[in-house]
C-alpha cells in the first residue's frame, strides 16, 4: 500500500511540475537565438488592411479584405464603382485613433531596432534571407524580390528606409520556403508607391502617403501614419496576425485529485 501511495504522489508532483513549466513558457516572452528577428507588434493597427491619417481615395473598384480606417481625418472616397470592403470602416472614431497611435509606436520601434544589414538601393532581382535590412536612403524593387524563409514559417524581414519605397511596374515580392507575408515589414521614412500591376507582400508603415497604382496588389497592410492612401482597382488583403510567436494555448487545470 505504501508503494502505491508513493507512486501516486510522484505522479501528482510530475503533473504539477509539467503544468508549471507550461505556464512559465506561456507567460514569459522569450526568443531563442535560432528564432532570428522578432516581428513588429502592430497593436490594434493589425486589424486594418488600410489606415490613413487624413483621407483614403479610390478611383474605381477593387477589394479591401480587412478593416479600413482614417484618423484624425474622416474622408473615405470609395470610387465609382466603389471599392468592396470586407471588414469594418472606422472614420475619425476612437478605434481608428487608437490604431494610429499603435501604428506610431510600431513605426518608432522598427526605426530604433539595432543590428541592421546594409542593403543596396535596388533589391529587385535578389534573394534575401530573414533579417533587418537598411537602405542607403530609399528602396526600389525592380523585377522580382525573393524572400527565402529557409523552412522557418516564423522568419521575419524588416526593411527600413529614410525616404521612399517604390515597386516598379509588374515587380513582385515572392515568398518561398515557408515565408509569410504577415512577417514582412516595410518601415518607410516618407512615401510608398506600388506601380501598375506590381505585387508586394508585407506590412507597409509609411510616415507619409501610400499609393497603389492601377492593378497593384498588396498582401499585407497599407498603414499611412501622416498622409493619405490612394487606390485604383487594387486588391489589398490583410494577412492573419499573431501578436506572439507561440500558440496561445493553455491546457485546462482542474482540481481533480489523483
Amino acid at each position: 500500500m505504501k508503494k502505491i501511495y508513493t507512486l501516486l504522489l510522484g505522479v501528482r508532483r510530475a503533473k504539477w511540475m509539467f503544468m508549471s513549466l507550461v505556464l512559465a513558457v506561456m507567460c514569459f516572452p522569450h526568443q531563442d537565438a535560432s528564432a532570428g528577428q522578432a516581428p513588429v507588434n502592430l497593436g490594434s493597427a493589425g486589424s486594418f488592411a488600410v489606415l490613413a491619417f487624413n483621407t483614403i481615395t479610390n478611383t474605381s473598384g477593387g477589394t479591401i479584405n480587412g478593416d479600413v480606417g482614417v484618423s484624425p481625418g474622416t474622408a473615405f472616397n470609395a470610387g465609382i464603382p466603389p471599392v468592396k470592403v470586407n471588414g469594418e470602416i472606422h472614420l475619425g472614431d476612437p478605434v481608428a485613433a487608437q490604431a494610429q497611435a499603435d501604428l506610431t509606436t510600431a513605426y518608432n520601434n522598427a526605426a530604433g531596432l539595432p543590428g541592421a544589414i546594409s542593403a543596396t538601393a535596388d533589391i529587385g532581382g535578389q534573394t534575401l534571407a530573414p533579417g533587418l535590412y537598411q537602405a542607403p536612403v530609399s528602396f526600389a524593387i525592380t523585377g522580382n524580390l525573393t524572400l527565402d524563409a529557409q523552412g522557418d514559417r516564423d522568419a521575419v524581414w524588416i526593411f527600413r528606409m529614410e525616404s521612399t519605397l517604390t515597386a516598379a511596374n509588374k515587380a513582385q515580392v515572392i515568398l518561398v520556403n515557408g515565408a509569410q507575408a504577415r512577417n514582412v515589414f516595410w518601415q518607410v521614412g516618407s512615401s510608398a508607391t506600388l506601380r501598375t500591376n506590381s505585387i508586394v507582400k508585407g506590412n507597409i508603415m509609411a510616415a507619409a502617403s501610400i499609393t497603389l497604382q492601377t492593378g497593384a496588389r498588396l498582401d499585407g497592410r497599407a498603414l499611412a501614419r501622416d498622409g493619405a492612401v490612394t487606390l485604383d482597382v487594387n486588391t489589398i488583403t490583410r494577412q492573419p496576425w499573431r501578436k506572439f510567436p507561440w500558440p496561445m494555448f493553455v491546457p485546462a487545470i482542474t482540481g481533480k485529485k489523483i
